[in-house]
């Protein structure tokens, strides 16, 4: 080690022209997306009777104001105001809750238009993809996150005890105020909708799939709730005697 010669810190070795040119694509490939959807993620300041004033994210998905976002945002909400990324506060009120996706639908009431995001289609989504988080952690307008997609086909317990299926792990850094806000493709198409991390844990954050929000989306707009069918059976622990034991031929 000490016939080595010594690192010169003040110039330190130029980065390799092929590198330079990756990051440049890179940075510009995020660049683009922010540009493009960055004005339609709003920030959603919320008040209810059962808790005191919170904040969110939301993404605007339909240029008349339908504001996408998570359930544990808006779901008791009393009172919704949405600001957007120019600084206008605008009334809104939620259309529509579904707490076993986690995810709810806002409408801005003024009449006016704003631009709004596409969904993508979560299912052409591939493992290392990369992804951006926008959204208003801590309170942080407009805080942009990059990563990758680290699973996919992960599921989520929702505050309601239903699980949510085909839900994206991502390492992009979410933090509070996040949730709700898009998981955006390097297409500039949102493929989910910013949900959960795991506290204390580096890296491991969730997003609800954005097929899932197309069709609770859909669910919203017509009915204002969404509909799942079910076949009236359940399940309970239940202790057999020993006679039916003995009859069923069961050692335990």
């Amino acid at each position: 080690m000490l016939d080595r010669p010594t690192t010169n810190l003040a110039s330190p070795s130029p980065v390799p022209p092929d590198d330079e040119a990756l990051l440049d694509a890179y940075s510009r490939a995020v660049i683009d997306v922010v540009e493009r959807v960055g004005p339609t993620v709003v920030r959603l300041d919320v008040a209810s009777e059962r808790r005191r004033e919170g904040t969110g994210s939301g993404v605007v998905v339909a240029p008349d104001g339908l504001v996408l976002t998570n359930s544990h945002v808006v779901g008791d909400a009393t009172r919704v105001s949405a600001m957007t990324v120019d600084g206008r506060s605008l009334t809104a009120r939620v259309v529509g809750d579904d707490p076993d996706t986690d995810l709810a639908l806002v409408r801005v009431d003024a009449p006016l238009t704003l631009p709004a995001a596409p969904l993508g289609n979560s299912k052409l989504l591939k493992r290392g993809q990369l992804v951006i988080a926008i959204g208003n952690p801590l309170g942080f307008e407009s805080t942009v996150t990059t990563g990758v997609v680290s699973a996919l086909g992960r599921s989520l317990r929702a505050r309601s005890g239903r699980l949510i299926d085909d839900v994206i792990q991502t390492d992009a850094a979410l933090n509070p105020g996040n949730s709700g806000g898009p998981l955006v493709s390097s297409h500039g198409e949102v493929v989910g909708i910013n949900t959960a991390l795991i506290v204390g844990a580096q890296g491991i954050c969730f997003a609800v799939a954005s097929n899932t929000a197309s069709f609770v989306l859909g669910e919203l707009v017509r009915h204002g709730r969404v509909r799942r069918a079910y076949i009236g059976i359940a399940a309970q622990q239940f202790a057999l005697s020993r006679r039916r034991r003995h009859a069923a031929g069961l050692a335990q």
